[in-house]
């Protein structure tokens, strides 16, 4: 495997990855004890969540700059992955800010 076979499914893997344990975390902490999901937790977690998506499109780019070859599509899908669920993650890190974690 080439260098930028791995950065591009690096980065199209990590962005729903982050998605993943971000949803799982939080919801995690609701059954324990529903207070914990709010702040700081919810906006730290979140923020991790969204450095990871970062990270993972900061891994594509160099690759995506390239035309024609397959590895330059799949980053390029990974800019995409990591813009979208960056996108789902600041939102739902926004409703742990205004919503409280114990409102049913």
């Amino acid at each position: 495997m080439t260098a930028d076979r791995i950065r591009s499914f690096a980065g199209l893997s990590l962005p729903p990855i982050a998605w993943y344990v971000f949803e799982q975390g939080l919801g995690f902490t609701l059954r324990g004890s529903c207070a914990a999901a709010g702040i700081p937790a919810g906006p730290l977690w979140g923020a991790f969540s969204l450095g990871a998506c970062a990270l993972a499109g900061w891994l594509a780019w160099p690759v995506a700059k390239g035309e024609g070859s397959a590895d330059a599509f799949v980053a390029k899908l990974a800019l995409l992955a990591a813009g979208l669920f960056a996108l789902a993650i600041g939102y739902q890190t926004l409703a742990t800010l205004i919503v409280p974690p114990c409102a049913h």
